[in-house]
Parts: structure tokens; sequence; C-alpha cells
């Protein structure tokens, strides 16, 4: 079993006898997409941590745009929820990049791939989400490698 995944079950027995409800709530949910994810498709089978790191990233995005969906329609104590359920999955994710961090490994995909204008995005896109993967929010990385290519 990937350790991830023990670690986030471990976690939630911690938090529903510390009556921690929003912890319990989101790790429920966590481990419901996970648990999704393995049975989906043909072959049933375990995630790797990898793969887990990237169902919890997908759930933190859903968090943070209900949050900000939320705060739009004035339903502030909606947004504050998803907030705290966003923060508790950031536990799980691995450190965020800097900015400096991407602008780099953004310069060394464009030199790698040579690509010299905005067109050629989805090739820099290519080389540089894999190394990103989880680090990064997809709309940072995209909006980055623009800014790179435009210059």
């Amino acid at each position: 079993m990937a350790e991830l995944k023990e670690r986030l079950r471990s976690d939630l027995t911690t938090a529903m006898k510390a009556r921690d409800e929003v912890r319990v709530s989101t790790l429920r949910m966590t481990l419901s997409a996970i648990n999704t994810e393995e049975v989906a498709g043909e072959s049933h089978r375990e995630l790797t941590d990898d793969e887990v790191v990237t169902v919890i990233g997908r759930e933190s995005k859903k968090r943070r745009e209900s949050a900000e969906a939320f705060d739009g329609a004035g339903r502030t104590e909606l947004a504050d929820r998803e907030r705290a359920e966003q923060a508790v999955l950031t536990d799980y994710l691995p450190a965020q990049l800097s900015d400096s961090e991407l602008t780099e490994l953004v310069a060394a995909a464009i030199t790698e791939t040579g690509a010299e204008g905005p067109k050629q995005m989805g090739q820099v896109m290519k080389v540089v989400q894999p190394q990103v993967a989880g680090r990064a929010d997809g709309r940072r990385v995209s909006g980055e490698v623009k800014r790179q290519l435009s210059s």
C-alpha cells in the first residue's frame, strides 16, 4: 500500500479521536477520491504515492476553486470552510516551488526545446509539467511559460 495513503488513514483515525470535524471530513473525502481512482477503469490497482499526490492536488484545486466561487457569491462561511479543507490537504502535498525556482525550470525547458515564441508553448509545457508535478499550479506554470516566450 502507498505510504501516503496509509498516512492519510492513520491521520483520519487520529482526527476522529480528536473530534476534528474539518480534518475528518476532508480526509474521508480524499480517501474516497483515492479509492474511486483505484477502482476506475478495467484494472483495479493500488495507486502509487505519486498518483496519490496527484489526486490530493486535484482535490486541493477543487477546494480553492470552490472557495473563489463562494467568495464571488458572498458566501464567506462556505468559502472559509473550503479554505480550511484546502489547508488540511496542503499538509500532504510537496512544498510549492518559489517564483524563482519556477522561472529557472521554465527557462531551462525553453532552452532545451529551443522554443522561440508563444506558438511553441505546448512543447515547453510538455517538458516542464513532469518536473513541477504537484509543486506548482498549472495556471502559474502556463503564465510563466507565456511570460518568458513573449519576451
